[in-house]
C-alpha cells in the first residue's frame, strides 16, 4: 500500500517554481554605455588657424604688389583689412592668388621630428647699391628695398600712386637718416629694422600719417626720423620684427 502524500492532498504545503538564477551584470540594463570618443580626423588645411606671423607675411606680399603698381589703392586697402581679419589659412589664399608672389603662400609645414637644415657656408655679400636721394611715383609705384647704401636724407612723393622704402637690409651710411614724405592720393610704406630708433612728426590732412616709434636699446644704434605730409593719401613706418640691421657707418665702404 503506498502511504506516501498525494499531491492534491490540501494539508501539504505547494513546492514553489524553481526560479532561473540572472547575474545583474548581465541585463541590457546594467551594461556600463561608453564614453564618446573625440573625434581624430584631420583638420583640413583650409580650415588651419592661422597666426599673427601668417597674417603679417601676406600683409607684407600685399604691400611689395601694391608698391609695384599690381594693385590700387583701393584694392591694397581691402586686401589688407582682409588679411588682419583672417581666422584660417582658407581666408588667407584668395588675397594673393592672383599675384606672383602666391607661390610662396603654402599649407606644408616641416614634420615635428625633422631637424633644421644644415646651414650652407656664408657667402660675401654683394656690393650695396648706390641709389638716388629720392623715390617719386606718380599714377604708379616705386620701391626701394634690398642691400643699398642709404645716406643722410631721403625723399619719398607719390601721386595717386605707391612708394615703398625698405631698409632692413640696406647699408647705413650715417647714423641719422631724415625721410621726408609727401604723399598725395597714394600711400608710402617704410620699414626699418628692429634695432634702430624710429621717430616720427608727420601731418596728414584727409589721410593718416602712422609712424610706430621705438627707441633702439643700444644709445649708439642709427635714427630714423620720418616726417612729411600726406594729402588724402596715407604714411606708415614701422619696425620690421625679425630683421635686425648688421651694417652701418662702415669704414670699408669707400673699398667697395
Amino acid at each position: 500500500m503506498d502511504n506516501s502524500p498525494s499531491q492534491d492532498d490540501p494539508g501539504q504545503p505547494p513546492v514553489p517554481a524553481p526560479v532561473p538564477l540572472t547575474k545583474p551584470e548581465l541585463t541590457p540594463q546594467s551594461q556600463p554605455v561608453a564614453a564618446p570618443r573625440p573625434s581624430t580626423a584631420p583638420v583640413a588645411d583650409a580650415e588651419m588657424r592661422v597666426s599673427d606671423a601668417d597674417r603679417e607675411r601676406i600683409a607684407e606680399l600685399l604691400r611689395d604688389a601694391y608698391a609695384e603698381g599690381r594693385l590700387d589703392a583701393e584694392e591694397h586697402a581691402e586686401r589688407i583689412g582682409a588679411a588682419y581679419a583672417a581666422k584660417t589659412f582658407g581666408d588667407l589664399v584668395p588675397l594673393t592668388r592672383d599675384l606672383p608672389a602666391h607661390r610662396s603662400v603654402s599649407f606644408d609645414k616641416p614634420p615635428l621630428g625633422a631637424g633644421e637644415p644644415a646651414t650652407a657656408p656664408a657667402r660675401p655679400l654683394p656690393p650695396a647699391r648706390q641709389e638716388a636721394p629720392s623715390v617719386v611715383a606718380i599714377f604708379g609705384g616705386a620701391a626701394r628695398k634690398g642691400r643699398w647704401r642709404v645716406g643722410s636724407h631721403l625723399t619719398a612723393f607719390t601721386a595717386f600712386g605707391g612708394v615703398d622704402i625698405d631698409l632692413t637690409d640696406a647699408v647705413f651710411e650715417s647714423p641719422e637718416v631724415e625721410i621726408t614724405v609727401t604723399a598725395i592720393f597714394g600711400g608710402v610704406e617704410i620699414r626699418v629694422p628692429e634695432n634702430v630708433s624710429l621717430l616720427g612728426s608727420g601731418v596728414g590732412i584727409f589721410g593718416g600719417f602712422d609712424v610706430r616709434e621705438q627707441t633702439a636699446a643700444d644709445p649708439y644704434a642709427p635714427v630714423v626720423r620720418v616726417k612729411g605730409v600726406a594729402l588724402f593719401g596715407g604714411c606708415n613706418a614701422k619696425p620690421r620684427r625679425g630683421k635686425k640691421l648688421k651694417e652701418w657707418v662702415r669704414k670699408q665702404l669707400g673699398a667697395e
